[in-house]
């Protein structure tokens, strides 16, 4: 075979791969057309405190899913109390305090992202950590790395098991993801069949799974997964997945490696380069950050 077309092939493969990948894993209507799970907020671009418009009942529940309203009316009133809840989301992502949903807000609620709330039971996951002081070099640095309530831990050995049929496409990404976090924390992991017995209970679901978190559908929530020692690590199957960075579609490791930080103990971060940010961009990857190292460091010393 000729240099050209041996590289040809290569090419091919590297491009086709991610997209046989995404067939594998997701339902079949994931190519269509259908609106994104977060696309009504396109539509409320503007909205303001004393405004009632079509719609914005469903910014409250979006508001209401990551904890940052409660109690609230279920009407397309923009009242107080949903003017208080998005001033809390702005200052978590370090955006204008305005109390409407500008543009730029806009932009960063619209990125689809991780279940877990951003605020739990009143207390936010993403307030930056202690500051690092390192006085050999003059250097202060802030981590913004975060933990669950009560700071769960694991033992350092876990088992892991998958419940569906994409095994044969997920053990391999798993076993990477494992790999990276045993990298730079005490823990080692080992597959075992037995689903029941795992300590990492894994599966790909779709809308409303019995776990009382639904799935969105495509462009919404990506995976979920809770803290020790509960375990399961939950994959929207209407997400456009793919293998490593691809235009278009959400790198798959990066996203079980994010969750795998949950199942550790990790919470959110609110720095954007870290791992364990909430939202996931499409067309890139992620790996492990120094924050990221630091979290699970102060967490398993």
């Amino acid at each position: 075979m000729s240099v050209i077309k041996l590289s040809s092939l290569i090419v091919f493969i590297l491009v086709l791969l991610p997209i046989l990948f995404a067939r594998t894993l997701t339902s079949d209507n994931l190519h269509s057309k259908k609106p994104k799970a977060f696309d009504f907020l396109k539509n409320l671009q503007g909205c303001r405190k004393g405004e009632t418009i079509t719609g914005v009942h469903e910014l409250k529940h979006y508001l209401e899913k990551f904890g940052y309203l409660s109690d609230h009316v279920d009407n397309d009133h923009f009242d107080e109390f949903l003017e208080s809840a998005l001033k809390k989301y702005q200052t978590n992502y370090h955006l204008n305090t305005t109390g409407t949903l500008d543009a730029e807000t806009v932009e960063k609620m619209e990125k689809p992202r991780c279940g877990i709330p951003d605020i739990v039971n009143g207390t936010s996951m993403m307030q930056p950590g202690k500051k690092k002081h390192h006085n050999s070099t003059k250097l202060h640095t802030v981590a913004h790395y975060t933990f669950f309530s009560g700071n769960p831990k694991w033992t350092h050995h876990l088992t892991y098991a998958f419940d569906s049929t994409n095994r044969a496409v997920l053990a391999p990404i798993f076993v990477k993801v494992f790999a990276k976090w045993s990298a730079v924390s005490p823990f080692s992991f080992a597959e075992i069949t037995d689903y029941n017995a795992a300590d990492i209970k894994i599966g790909v679901h779709s809308r409303d799974h019995g776990d009382g978190y639904p799935f969105d559908g495509p462009g919404g929530v990506l995976a979920h997964a809770y803290p020790p020692s509960d375990g399961r690590l939950h994959i929207d199957a209407d997400e456009k997945w793919s293998i490593g960075a691809l235009a278009g579609y959400i790198d798959l490791q990066s996203v079980v490696l994010h969750e795998v930080g949950h199942i550790l103990g990790l919470g959110h971060s609110a720095d954007e380069g870290a791992l364990m940010y909430p939202s996931m961009g499409r067309g890139i990857s992620k790996d492990i950050s120094q924050d990221d190292i630091q979290g699970i460091h102060a967490l398993y010393p």
